[in-house]
């Protein structure tokens, strides 16, 4: 293999990428876009303020409910329990109301019945308010007829939070302060992103293979350089492409964090930084935890681990699919003849997609370890795995398979892309790849 013209093809596949207006785009929005979904939920939170003062008038009919209807600076209440109601719903702009609420006597069930009139929809919220306040005061109404003494007292008093600390032990006895919801946070995003990035990668060598051979460029190419040559420059320009990229991500994702939460004078609290980063992950919540579990959670995290792991299975699971759409590339004339052959490519990314929403709430599961240790899932599964903890065997040994399965794949792979490369005007199905296997 001649190296300077492996550099050569490297640095073509690099520069005329890293020059494209599309690279520029893609390099700057995407970490606004990462940043804003940390971030942006914790500054509406911040910023939002609802309306004030809303007068709303209570006709109680039912005569339980008006001790509970409290003012505040949100809400307004008024009282009478014999007001005319149609009356009222025809001058409701003259009265300055904001709703009416009207609540029945209560049947034979003792329970009650509620309207509410406004000149515009309510809110979700004033509703929730507004039913809230009528359940707690038809629930204490009910109870109290059972005449328990100083049943407030015994409420409050069997009233029970439970939260549960979560330490692991290492070795020599030594504990370190963990919570699950922490690391499922952590897997799920890891596991994603290489999926994400695998997925996003693999489409671009396979559209520049695409490209090359119908703009008829790579003829002239070859007469220099090997088809394999080839192939692997593409493969390694483009992912050195997107190391880069990656790595601008990281640096600008995090600066524009923490520089709203400077800009907004501090008023984003980690914590609420956390809750945003955790919005888009299914039953995962830190409402109710400390901010000081979340960094002593966040402290125990093995963040280098956790990096080194997604590194080595990031840019391994991308060599082994980008030598797949490589061949898929040259094995066609145009974009849209890709869907019959790209389905075998992208299945195992989607299957090891769905495995991995199951380990980041199982990670040790034989499911799970069976999906760290086929090479097509590995990559997703074993980093939904990792902030769990994973023994250094099944590590290596996971690496190790997706390395030799890398190999096979690139010389497989390369067999279809040296005849592949230059076929024209004929669709290659799956009978005419085996034949060229066979060559």
């Amino acid at each position: 293999m001649n190296r300077d013209k492996l550099f050569l093809i490297i640095s073509r596949e690099f520069l005329i990428r890293v020059k494209k207006k599309s690279f520029i785009l893609t390099t700057i929005l995407t970490p606004l876009f990462f940043a804003a979904l940390i971030v942006l939920p914790s500054v509406i939170m911040t910023l939002s303020e609802g309306e004030k003062g809303l007068k709303i008038l209570v006709v109680d009919k039912s005569e339980i409910c008006e001790p509970f209807f409290l003012s505040n600076e949100t809400y307004q209440y008024s009282f009478d329990k014999g007001a005319d109601v149609d009356k009222i719903k025809k001058e409701f702009k003259s009265l300055g109301l904001y709703a009416l609420v009207e609540i029945s006597p209560l049947d034979s069930s003792r329970n009650a019945s509620v309207s509410c009139f406004s000149t515009k929809q309510l809110n979700m919220e004033t509703k929730k308010v507004i039913e809230g306040n009528v359940e707690r005061a038809l629930e204490k109404f009910k109870l109290g007829r059972y005449k328990i003494d100083n049943f407030d007292a015994i409420m409050k008093d069997i009233n029970t939070d439970v939260s549960a600390r979560t330490f692991t032990v290492e070795d020599g006895g030594k504990q370190k302060a963990g919570m699950v919801e922490i690391y499922m946070i952590i897997s799920y995003m890891a596991s994603f992103m290489i999926y994400m990035f695998i997925f996003m990668f693999g489409s671009m060598v396979m559209r520049g293979v695409i490209e090359e051979k119908t703009n008829r460029v790579v003829e002239v190419i070859v007469s220099s350089v090997k088809p394999f040559e080839l192939m692997l420059g593409k493969i390694l320009g483009v992912g050195s492409v997107a190391v880069l990229q990656f790595l601008i991500w990281v640096i600008l994702t995090i600066g524009i964090t923490f520089g709203v939460q400077s800009v907004m004078g501090g008023q984003i609290s980690p914590g609420e930084i956390t809750q945003g980063m955790q919005g888009s992950i299914p039953d995962v919540s830190l409402d109710k935890a400390p901010l000081d579990d979340i960094f002593a959670a966040l402290s125990g995290v093995n963040f280098l681990s956790v990096g080194l792991s997604f590194f080595a299975f990031f840019i391994l699971g991308y060599l082994l699919y980008a030598s797949m759409f490589a061949a898929v590339g040259s094995a066609v004339d145009n974009e849209t003849d890709t869907q019959q052959l790209i389905l075998p490519v992208t299945l195992p990314l989607i299957i090891g997609l769905f495995i991995m929403i199951n380990t980041f709430q199982y990670p040790d599961s034989s499911l799970s370890f069976w999906g760290s240790m086929i090479p097509f899932t590995s990559p997703m599964v074993m980093m939904a795995r990792v902030p769990f903890g994973v023994p250094i065997w099944e590590m290596v040994l996971s690496i190790s398979i997706l390395f030799l399965t890398f190999l096979v794949m690139t010389y497989i792979s390369a067999k279809i892309y040296r005849i592949g490369i230059l076929s024209y005007g004929k669709k290659a199905g799956w009978k005419e790849i085996w034949k060229w296997l066979k060559y």
